[in-house]
């Protein structure tokens, strides 16, 4: 028998609840990206790995983000659709000083796969880790049906892996072509997508081809 059918449920009472301090939240950009897991989704071209890019300097370096205060610390960008060579020129473009905090990597294991072991050492090597950026979802993601519960499995175990370091884990991905009245309903895959994360971004042309994008959030 397993032994895991005998051991009894794990419990808080109400009352111990309702006296435990309220912890917190453990926020890597003040009020808007806090510990946890988080998606950004987006159109094809309209700037999401830029922003990715950014965000990932912009926090390695403790520096503001649209003036919101970051919690420094390292940052790790996993830009799985890009070469060094790619992000190196687009580092020129964004920042004169790139610090040693932040770093990239091109190629990855998938979910269940090595994934989790792989960000496990990365994180025990550099313990001030705040922020793993995913670039794109569906490279980390092992090939089967889209169902709701095999998108909720996928996220779930990033969402323990961002749990168990304390860290934050931004997924970038993609919006469905079809319109809808609520953008985050364009969010690609089954409702699962938006339900395992702590909140959802969009970031939405205004006129396609205008080089201008508003940035939504839901949580």
């Amino acid at each position: 028998m397993n032994n895991k059918m005998n051991h009894p449920l794990i419990t808080v009472d109400g009352r111990t609840l309702m006296d435990r301090p309220l912890e917190p939240p453990n926020f890597v950009v003040d009020t808007l990206i806090s510990q946890g897991l988080h998606i950004l989704a987006g159109s094809p071209k309209v700037g999401k790995s830029w922003l990715a890019l950014w965000l990932a300097v912009t926090v390695a370096k403790g520096e503001p983000v649209w003036n919101m205060s970051t919690r420094q610390g390292t940052t790790l960008y996993l830009c799985l659709e890009d070469s060094v060579l790619r992000i190196q020129n687009r580092l020129f473009e964004i920042t004169e000083d790139a610090p040693s905090s932040v770093h990239f990597c091109t190629e990855c294991a998938l979910i269940e796969q090595g994934l989790e072991e792989k960000v496990d050492a990365f994180v025990a090597a550099h313990p001030d880790t705040v922020l793993v950026i995913i670039d794109t979802l569906q490279m980390i993601r092992p090939i089967h049906d889209a169902t709701y519960a095999n998108d909720y499995r996928d996220l779930s175990v990033l969402k323990r892996l961002a749990d168990k370091h304390g860290i934050a884990i931004l997924l970038i991905h993609h919006l469905r072509k079809e319109k809808a009245e609520d953008v985050f309903h364009r969010i690609s895959g089954t409702t699962a997508i938006s339900g395992a994360v702590d909140s959802s971004f969009t970031l939405v042309e205004e006129k396609r081809g205008s080089g201008r994008a508003k940035l939504l959030y839901w949580s």
